[in-house]
């Protein structure tokens, strides 16, 4: 189990432990945390799961798929650094302690 902080747009602050093998995505539906739409319910079909990873976590996430990567391209003002697909992150203890951050709006 990890603990995760979401923040919404507005700077609202969610932290949730969210269980193991479980998605990032899920936790914040699961916990319903408002921002993160999940449309296509995890399938990496979609943008509306995006977030900003807070940059002290950058580099400690597992590598972009090509996959997200493409589907990055339909997010809301996407940074090339920072943003993720929620769906794409399967929590483990590794990411106790991650901050993520939804955009103004989901599309």
């Amino acid at each position: 189990m990890a603990k995760i902080t979401y923040i919404e747009h507005g700077g609202t602050e969610h932290v949730v432990d969210v269980p193991n093998g479980l998605t990032v995505m899920e936790g914040a539906r699961d916990n319903g945390i408002p921002g993160i739409e999940a449309d296509c319910g995890g399938a990496c079909a979609c943008s509306t799961c995006h977030v900003y990873v807070h940059p002290d976590w950058v580099e400690k996430l597992p590598a972009k798929d090509p996959m997200e990567e493409d589907m990055l391209d339909f997010a809301y003002e996407p940074s090339a650094e920072r943003s993720r697909l929620t769906c794409q992150l399967k929590v483990t203890d590794d990411l106790e302690g991650l901050v993520v951050q939804m955009p103004e709006k989901q599309i």
